[in-house]
């Protein structure tokens, strides 16, 4: 997404960043509440590559632009959208980039600044939006405004996540670029990361003429399956009513990494040929592992075993038949973002500890209750509760869409990427 050319600065010197000189967007089915614009000097933060996602780190310094922030609503649907959009005072390259969100994250959170102060650093007129959701601190915070009431789950606000607000930034984002230089930008282009991800591939579906291009990394595509199945290996535990220790788990991972290694005629630490590897995880029961985290040593359960064979199978039914891919044997079980994450006490009792974005999915889209108890569904719940979310939420937020023909014959191009995960065949 790099650009060699830049406006002349000649051009630039005279740009005004007041709000009375920056015309409003025509945005069809909203209204404008604000628009306001402060200008940003000697701006400076390192920007890393984990965090600027599609990019290089870069060394952000002494940066110099006009901040606009724009407030809209759709009329009648009682949302107020923040956009934001960072517009360099110098070096623009004619070009502008929008910035993803993560987690319950339209954008708009510290992720996004990130990238922004990247964008501008690399000449970008950068863009942002909240999606009307409000500013969380990580994107994991449970998102309060899910439900209207018990029962009723706000899906204005979610339609916003999902699609909509996306569209409209991209639209603002090129008004307000243009009001500012003068001229449009020569090229628009999307770049995210898991939530943003999903994002720049519903965009590609839905809006295939609102970003020439689009870089989607780790795109969570099929949300409906997505949300519920990452509970999958808590729910083993409940229903087993057995935590292992993470130690075991993480023995587990070890243990498969090393059986399956080499079956792609190379050592390196990685499966590259996930679908040949077929380590049992029972062949390890009574084990005796070292645990470094606590200096203990304890003896693999049968039950670390069930929880393993239950994360890298997949979803299945009472019956046995398959609903959702598992995880590849190299992926971690256990710790931040895991879902198989257990905590123990010193006395060796150990609970599930779910990924909070599953589980608020589950009990405030799904379920559509608050105090919806998870610890306690049984099989059949647990199987319901994956087809409503499918059944009820794939077409709001789902990006499952093959069909590309009209972004590509817009011209656009898009760069994307994910992680491995098991083919159906290998899990029967």
């Amino acid at each position: 997404m790099s650009a060699n050319m830049s406006v002349p600065q000649q051009y630039l010197s005279q740009l005004s960043c007041s709000a009375q000189a920056i015309p409003h967007p025509n945005l069809f089915g909203a209204e404008f509440l604000s628009l306001e614009a402060s200008l940003v000097q000697n701006y400076s933060r390192y920007v890393h590559e984990a965090l600027y996602f599609n990019h290089g780190s870069i060394n952000a310094t002494n940066l110099s632009f006009c901040n606009v922030t724009l407030t809209h609503t759709h009329p009648g649907q009682q949302d107020k959208i923040v956009t934001q959009i960072w517009l360099p005072t110098s070096n623009w390259n004619e070009r502008m980039q929008a910035l993803g969100g993560g987690g319950w994250s339209a954008g708009m959170f510290p992720l996004s600044y990130i990238g922004m102060a990247g964008a501008v650093a690399e000449g970008y007129a950068a863009v942002t939006t909240d999606g009307g959701l409000g500013v969380e601190a990580s994107g994991m915070d449970t998102p309060e405004w899910a439900l209207l009431s018990p029962g009723n789950v706000d899906l204005y606000s979610l339609q916003n996540l999902a699609s909509v607000s996306l569209n409209d930034a991209a639209i603002i984002g090129k008004s307000i670029t243009q009001g500012f230089y003068g001229r449009a930008p020569k090229y628009s282009y999307w770049s995210g990361c898991s939530q943003g991800g999903r994002q720049g591939y519903m965009l590609a579906q839905r809006y295939p003429k609102a970003f020439d291009g689009i870089a989607a990394s780790a795109p969570a595509i099929n949300w409906g399956q997505f949300g519920v199945a990452g509970l999958w290996p808590q729910q083993v535990m409940n229903e087993m009513g057995e935590y292992p220790d993470p130690c075991e788990l993480s023995a587990l991972t070890a243990a498969a990494i090393e059986a399956c290694d080499g079956k792609d005629s190379l050592i390196d630490g990685l499966i590259s040929d996930p679908d040949s590897c077929d380590f049992d995880p029972y062949t390890l029961v009574g084990t005796a592992v070292n645990c470094t985290d606590t200096g203990t040593s304890l003896r693999i359960s049968t039950a670390a075993a069930m929880v393993a064979k239950a994360a890298w199978i997949g979803l299945k039914t009472s019956n046995g038949s398959f609903l959702w891919s598992g995880l590849t044997h190299e992926a971690p079980l256990t710790g931040e973002l895991s879902p198989a994450t257990t905590r123990c006490q010193a006395n060796g009792t150990c609970l599930g500890v779910p990924i909070s974005l599953h589980l608020d999915w589950v009990r405030l889209f799904v379920q559509k209750d608050p105090t919806f108890d998870f610890n306690n569904m049984t099989r059949s719940a647990f199987e319901r509760t994956f087809h409503a979310s499918v059944q009820q939420f794939s077409s709001i937020i789902g990006t499952n869409d093959p069909n590309l023909d009209e972004f590509r014959d817009a011209g656009g191009k898009m760069l994307t990427y994910h992680g491995l995960v098991s083919r159906r065949s290998s899990l029967v």
